[in-house]
């Protein structure tokens, strides 16, 4: 629908308003914004993006998944952490597939799924969020206090961090369940957003959600795992080690992509409370508001692209599970077997020889949500 359709759906729902009310009178013009470049921009990109995230992350956490059920025992703080975080980013992934459809048109599914989808969302990100940071602090204490966490990693410790974070991740997320609605838009169709009360109430509302996750779900967990990978790079240096510089090498790998994926989003969800809170001129206030709808949409995708990709990049850098998973390919593709036997050899003969390696099992660190109103 262009902007000549909409003048004319407007004119005609003025003209059969039969409201003499003088309150609904203002003398101030108000602009109302455009978003069919957005909102087309969003129909095109968003859906692709989402089923291609959805696919990776079923593909590389199922592999882990599988992984851990042929060859691992959750008997160990680390394997059930790795666990949840699957758990977290297949229950995250599962909802993509519901949002490209309703980036495509509009919603079709229900008020009842409307809420569980969302809650699901960001139920799974959060979690995903705080495991990661969890495995961090973990890693922290079994290299930089591994004499001290010996006795306190327990498979009863690794159960209790477990149902704390997905406890919080479900209060944080209990707005999705309580607010999230179908409503009947004249330009956009069936819309599932956050709706039923004022608009000063879903204001604050939206102002509460921004500055929850960026303080929250990104500088909280990013100041930990700072602290915790520079606690790790400082320990290995500290002793010998023959893998100190492929450690150290991997820390800062770690530390970038984290900062990379997770910095640019953040910071547009920080612009955009800032810009709720704001009193511009409409014509500032509609075009600082399609750019970030823009930026949006892509650093929010890098940032899910991150998470849903994130067990499968700290699961193989341990050798451990590289050798299971030489094991499952030569089981399935028997022609590499010998390659791969040989291979799996060599790897088992360099980890016994430097036994003490703070990375011979897998670090992990923390990756946000997509907006918290879905822009279409």
């Amino acid at each position: 629908m262009n902007d000549e359709d909409q003048y004319e759906l407007f004119l005609e729902l003025f003209n059969d308003s039969n409201t003499t009310d003088l309150s609904y009178v203002g003398s101030k013009t108000v602009k109302i914004c455009s978003k069919e470049s957005v909102n087309y921009f969003g129909a095109r990109f968003i859906p692709v993006f989402y089923y291609v995230i959805f696919i990776l992350s079923y593909f590389g956490n199922g592999l882990v998944l599988f992984i851990i059920y042929q060859y691992e025992k959750l008997n160990t703080v680390t394997n059930v952490f790795l666990l949840n975080l699957v758990l977290s980013n297949i229950l995250f992934a599962t909802s993509l597939p519901f949002w490209a459809t309703y980036h495509q048109s509009e919603w079709i599914f229900g008020s009842f799924l409307c809420k569980m989808v969302s809650s699901a969302y960001f139920i799974g990100f959060y979690s995903s969020i705080l495991f990661l940071t969890l495995m961090t602090f973990d890693r922290y204490l079994a290299v930089v206090h591994a004499v001290a966490a010996a006795k306190s990693r327990k498979k009863a410790y690794a159960i209790v961090g477990s149902v704390a974070v997905w406890c919080i991740s479900v209060v944080a997320s209990i707005k999705e369940l309580v607010l999230q609605n179908v409503s009947k838009n004249p330009f956009s169709g069936l819309m599932c957003e956050e709706s039923g009360f004022p608009d000063s109430t879903m204001e604050r509302w939206r102002l509460v959600s921004y500055y929850q996750q960026f303080l929250l779900f990104f500088l909280l967990p990013l100041f930990m795992v700072m602290y915790c990978y520079i606690s790790i790079t400082v320990r290995i240096l500290s002793i010998r080690m023959k893998e100190k510089c492929r450690a150290i090498k991997l820390i800062f790998v770690i530390i970038l992509t984290f900062f990379a994926c997770w910095t640019p989003y953040n910071i547009v969800i920080l612009l955009q409370a800032i810009q709720i809170s704001s009193t511009k001129e409409d014509d500032d206030l509609c075009s600082e508001s399609d750019g970030l709808d823009y930026a949006l949409y892509v650093t929010r995708n890098i940032a899910f692209l991150y998470c849903c990709i994130s067990p499968v990049f700290y699961t193989f850098v341990g050798k451990k599970f590289q050798r299971h998973f030489r094991r499952l390919v030569a089981k399935k593709i028997p022609c590499l077997k010998r390659h791969i036997s040989l291979s799996s050899q060599s790897t088992k003969t360099t980890s016994h020889r430097t036994p003490h390696s703070a990375y011979d099992y897998h670090p992990a660190p923390r990756p946000h949500t997509y907006s918290h109103t879905h822009t279409k």
